[in-house]
């Protein structure tokens, strides 16, 4: 076991990658769990509410590192998220089986190449064991079930890649598409603008009242309230907080592994197995052996790594010398081992040493020396920190007074604002279902439209708007749904029907000079100076883009017109086309594209094959599809 985790490191290292990348995997024991809380049940086997809230959690992680600020808690709680999330976790559990069916196996070495390339286990660029294990403990997860994720991890992303990275690309098409997306067309156009015929729209007072009267939905106001509201976090606490220089200078006298590197020690050994369970007699020799070897090694130090190759059991390292790494306090995986090698000089060879594994001789290869920054150098950045987890302290310590007394003095929110030390503020006019930016969430908005506030004229609870941040807020004024009358509305009833008319107007004088323009006429328009335009550019320019790029251009010049409810009628007038080439730069980009979208559409549909064959049932939560 030894042995297996220490060489290969990125085994260990993409566990910690898998809980942090979008693409989340289960840990083998989950899947052997009972499903007796099952969210759903692929094929027999269980998704648990604890791996559902697990991914769940994960998916807040993402959304909050990508949304930053607009990042609202409340969004977990869309059920078309939730949907997503399991929909995604059946998917994987589905890839997990057919990986297992297929014999798709990942090798010890594969494993290894992985593990090396994670950061989050590196130091200066190189694996670190002691970071490693501290990183793994924090997950709350063993070695084993680490491994177990990391291979079935691999064996699916085999699997997905048999169809991803094997899209097809056929060169006609390919071409077509070149030759198409690279091609020019010089184009002018003209505006048949509706500002031009305002003059002879005509609104009456029954018009505007008749499409008051048929569209009321139009002019409906939401629920709104003002609030009166309390708010308070962690961030206000950490301007008040104070942080001594004695605070400062003892975190940084026990935490010196953070302000740089401590002493490493290269470390190679020869080691007789003789595990816990071992028998006492297997135990015994297993030592005197360790005792035979040690005396040749003391009488040749020279050769240690010849001994090593010879005799130590640890096939990882013998082959290397016995060389089995470099450490630091902590982070070797036995305190016997670190004892023993933290107190040789470089060069010099341990006696036997007896760990868990069994019986060593180390050899300290090298010592590498402490580089800590000096305290005045990291002074600040310590009392910042300090300062803001006294804040984050003070803030749990207080919240729950403070969710208490909004709840138990319900009829003000002073008392509330006393024991925080914050000013009762005022909301201006919110409207229902509207949320705005914080502290006005949507989860915030459903409190304050809730009937106990509403109706009950009661302090809300207190609703976290952010992380470590809340609020209470309670009704100062409201107005319910109802129709804006029709005075306050008719002047834009008014606009908007001469608009209508004018834009009708402006189109109808449009498509007859585009008619006249088709049919070799030669009416006065004026033109505006002509502009390259490639096909990309003009798919971003909406409807008339396409139409410019749709228009037969055998016959130049060649014409193309379409409405534009904000300025008019638009005619465009194709008066050259440059065709695109085909090189092999262009040939190889798109290839490469074009293989990648037939890949993830082709992995999609056996996804979709996997879920029609599946044995699929739902067992919590309400879910479209499969039942």
């Amino acid at each position: 076991m030894f042995d297996f985790v220490h060489h290969n490191r990125k085994l260990i290292q993409i566990i910690l990658a898998l809980i942090i990348l979008p693409f989340a995997f289960f840990g083998l024991e989950s899947y052997r769990q009972s499903g007796a809380d099952a969210l759903a049940t692929v094929n027999g086997d269980p998704i648990s509410q604890q791996q559902f809230d697990q991914a769940l959690r994960q998916q807040q992680d993402r959304m909050r590192t990508e949304l930053g600020d607009q990042f609202e808690v409340s969004m977990l709680d869309d059920p078309q998220l939730k949907q997503a999330v399991l929909d995604r976790m059946i998917n994987e559990q589905l890839l997990r089986q057919q990986a297992n069916a297929l014999g798709l196996t990942v090798s010890d070495a594969q494993l290894k190449q992985v593990i090396d390339g994670v950061g989050a286990f590196q130091v200066d660029g190189a694996f670190n064991l002691q970071v490693y294990v501290t990183q793994l403990k924090n997950q709350g997860m063993t070695p084993e079930v680490h491994q177990a994720q990391v291979r079935e991890a691999l064996a699916q992303e085999q699997l997905m890649d048999g169809y991803a990275r094997n899209g097809y690309a056929s060169a006609t098409v390919l071409d077509g598409l070149i030759r198409l997306t690279k091609q020019q067309r010089k184009v002018s156009t003209a505006l048949i603008g509706f500002n031009d015929y305002l003059k002879d729209a005509a609104v009456d007072e029954a018009a505007i009242k008749d499409y008051y009267e048929k569209n009321t939905a139009e002019f409906q106001l939401p629920e709104r309230a003002r609030m009166a509201y309390v708010t308070f976090s962690a961030d206000d606490l950490a301007s008040k907080v104070t942080v001594s220089d004695a605070e400062i200078k003892a975190y940084y006298d026990e935490h010196q592994s953070e302000f740089g590197s401590q002493e490493q020690r290269q470390v190679a050994h020869i080691m007789l197995e003789a595990p816990a369970d071992a028998s006492d007699a297997d135990k015994q020799a297993a030592r005197a052996e360790a005792e035979r070897v040690l005396k040749l090694a003391q009488q040749s130090p020279d050769k240690f790594a010849e001994l090593a190759a010879q005799y130590s059991q640890d096939t990882g390292s013998a082959s290397n010398g016995g060389d089995f790494g470099t450490f630091s306090r902590g982070g070797m995986p036995n305190q016997s081992l670190e004892d023993a090698a933290f107190q040789l000089k470089p060069g010099a060879i341990s006696g036997v040493v007896q760990s868990d594994f069994g019986y060593h001789i180390l050899k300290i290869l090298s010592v590498i020396p402490a580089n800590i920054k000096p305290l005045a150098e990291v002074h600040d950045s310590i009392g910042q920190n300090l300062k803001q987890q006294k804040a984050a302290d003070e803030f749990a310590e207080l919240a729950d007074q403070f969710t208490d007394r909004v709840f138990t003095q319900n009829a003000s929110l002073q008392p509330a604002a006393d024991l925080v030390s914050a000013p009762v503020q005022e909301s201006g006019w919110l409207d229902k279902g509207k949320p705005g930016a914080a502290p006005w969430t949507d989860k915030v908005l459903q409190a304050a439209f809730s009937n106990d506030v509403i109706h009950g004229k009661r302090n809300s609870s207190a609703i976290e708007f952010s992380n470590n941040a809340l609020i209470a807020v309670r009704l100062l004024e409201y107005q319910p749904a109802g129709a804006r009358p029709f005075a306050e509305v008719s002047d834009g009833i008014r606009q908007k029907l001469m608009h209508q008319q004018a834009l009708a107007l402006a189109t109808k004088q449009g498509t007859a000079i585009l008619a006249e323009l088709q049919q070799g006429g030669s009416p006065k328009v004026q033109w505006s100076a002509p502009q390259n335009i490639v096909y990309a550019q003009a798919m971003s320019q909406g409807e008339l883009g396409h139409q410019v790029f749709q228009a037969d251009a055998a016959k130049l010049p060649a014409y193309a017109g379409m409405e534009n409810p904000q300025l008019g009628y638009l005619i465009a007038r194709v008066e050259a086309v440059t065709e695109g080439t085909v090189d092999e730069a262009a040939r190889k980009a798109y290839t490469q594209e074009m293989r990648e979208l037939t890949g993830d559409e082709a992995l999609r549909a056996y996804l979709t094959e996997l879920r029609k064959s599946a044995k699929i049932e739902f067992k919590g939560f309400a879910t479209a599809g499969e039942n």
